[in-house]
């Protein structure tokens, strides 16, 4: 049996900076010769999640800016995810045929 727990539901509840993601538990047994096992973690996003989830690590873990160039490129971010969510809201409208 597969159990499936969700750990955080970042698109319903978006963090403040506009980040949107499904952080999912997922418990799948694996029987080996002497034990059972298993466990996976997940995240779930669009492909605009992952865009915009991508170039916020990218800029925040890998470069060297200063606090003012980070709250700048914090707004920027938060209309990139309002962009996204728009993007993801209406390719779900085409899919759907609403």
């Amino acid at each position: 049996m597969i159990s499936l727990e969700l750990k955080k539901d970042y698109i319903q509840n978006p963090k403040e900076n506009g980040y949107r993601s499904l952080h999912l538990i997922v418990e799948i047994p694996i029987f080996l010769s002497d034990e059972k096992n298993g466990q996976g973690r997940g995240q779930f996003r669009t492909i605009a999640m992952i865009s915009r989830a991508s170039l916020e690590h990218k800029i925040r873990y890998k470069k060297n800016l200063s606090k003012e160039r980070l709250n700048e490129i914090d707004k920027e971010l938060l209309e990139c995810a309002k962009i996204c969510k728009t993007l993801d809201e209406k390719m779900e409208e085409i899919k759907t045929g609403n």
